[in-house]
């Protein structure tokens, strides 16, 4: 299932009327307010995303009283360094391309600006779960560029040879897998080093690894939800129904999947290029389905990933603050800029965070690969997008407690404990580093 990768997800929620200095550390930097300044103005850019500098040199032709200076950065790991430094040295960049599980941890040390009053008036032209990933406690801090409609695509010609049908419950998930494996072939993938598996299936659960409660943080690794998705999970562990293979050796990963060794990933839009652009077997014999429910629950899929749920966030050291909201706006709404970032040819080949995105899936989705099967593919990728996850909250902590969680993953597939185990384990690990990093925390 290998959920959402290479890396992992995204969507973060608000929490309404409660005050950040007792959830998150102390906020530091002054950071200036709006200019009120009636000549053109330059607002710094950076992003890492293929056809971001076409969309600037669009913005700059079109606009007369606000300039966009783009700088590319490596990528999101590198942004989260460099912004870092920036913020540090007092000269943050007015707008910052990034992901919603870094949001919590940059209002935490003061970084971001709320533009809740520039952009409110917007929120509807965009889809609940993508503007979820923008906020902290009901503030917004940026502009969703990009969503994450995510679904199963399995190889029908292997499903129909063994007389078995698109699985809509994990539980049809898990039946399918064992009769897929008395033919040697495994049901999904499971990488060693990507524990996002864990992550999305918690959140289509319910769960809520990360909350607030008064004026602290409380943190729950093992609430029903979690323990309902590490059930999941176990049992195709257990049973070896999934392939081990890293995603370090991503062509060995694709090739595994283009002859047939196995049968079905869990995805999002954008995985489907590298997908076409590496097999040569399997073209056309691939369709896309529902993301699996647990039984008896409505249709819910986890949110984004850190290819999809992208936002562009306005510094709080920006000193047109009200301008830099305005230009996240257009590049996230112009017709032409998301075109040009929703193509697989002239941007990063993502599903734009719009509520109606609809006009945009039939070149987000490839019929090379799906061939018979992509016109029915379209209205599972559209369907997808009305179910995504929006109470979702990233800690504060999330990126040191995720690659804690790497380690423990590995172990986990490689039979060395178990994920309640790790569960255990991180439950403990995160109250304490939350609590070493000063921030407080309600057991």
């Amino acid at each position: 299932m290998n959920s959402i990768s290479p890396r992992r997800r995204v969507v973060h929620a608000a929490v309404a009327g409660l005050a950040l200095t007792g959830l998150l550390t102390a906020c530091g930097g002054s950071g200036s307010g709006d200019s009120s300044s009636s000549g053109p103005v330059t607002l710094p850019f950076w992003g890492w995303a293929n056809g971001q500098e076409a969309v600037v040199k669009a913005f700059n032709a079109s606009h007369k009283d606000i300039k966009l200076k783009y700088t590319k950065v490596t990528d999101q790991l590198t942004m989260q360094k460099q912004l870092t430094n920036a913020v540090k040295a007092g000269n943050a960049p007015c707008l910052v391309q990034n992901t919603a599980e870094y949001v919590t941890t940059w209002v935490s040390q003061g970084a971001l600006a709320d533009i809740t009053r520039y952009v409110e008036a917007d929120k509807d032209k965009f889809n609940a779960g993508a503007w979820a990933g923008a906020q902290v406690q009901g503030k917004v801090y940026g502009v969703p560029t990009s969503s994450a409609p995510a679904f199963t695509i399995y190889r029908t010609d292997i499903f129909q040879k063994y007389g078995l049908k698109a699985p809509s419950t994990w539980d049809d998930f898990i039946a399918a897998g064992k009769v897929l494996k008395k033919h040697g072939i495994k049901l999904t993938n499971y990488a060693g080093e990507d524990p996002s598996t864990l992550e999305v299936l918690a959140m289509q659960a319910g769960a809520h690894w990360y909350s607030i409660d008064g004026n602290a943080w409380k943190v729950n690794f093992q609430d029903t939800g979690t323990l309902k998705a590490a059930q999941t999970i176990q049992e195709i562990i257990d049973n070896d129904l999934n392939s081990k293979l890293s995603f370090a050796d991503y062509a060995a990963v694709q090739r595994n999947y283009d002859q047939g060794g196995t049968a079905t990933r869990q995805i999002s839009t954008w995985q489907m290029a590298g997908m076409v652009q590496n097999f040569t077997k399997s073209n056309g014999k691939w369709a896309l389905s529902p993301w699996p429910t647990f039984k008896g629950e409505a249709a819910k899929t986890p949110a984004g990933t850190n290819q999809s749920g992208g936002l562009t966030l306005v510094a709080k050291q920006c000193k047109n603050q009200e301008q830099a909201a305005q230009a996240a706006l257009w590049m996230s709404t112009d017709t032409g800029a998301v075109k040009t970032m929703a193509s697989p040819a002239t941007g990063n080949g993502v599903m734009p965070a719009l509520a109606d995105s609809g006009s945009y899936v039939a070149e987000a989705i490839s019929d090379k690969l799906l061939g018979d099967n992509y016109e029915p593919g379209k209205k599972i990728v559209t369907d997808s997008l009305n179910t995504v996850t929006g109470d979702w909250t990233f800690g504060p902590d999330w990126t040191a407690m995720f690659t804690e969680m790497q380690s423990g993953w590995a172990k986990v597939i490689n039979k060395d404990q178990k994920v309640t185990d790790l569960l255990a384990h991180m439950q403990e690990w995160t109250v304490g580093d939350l609590k070493s990093r000063g921030i407080s925390v309600k057991n």
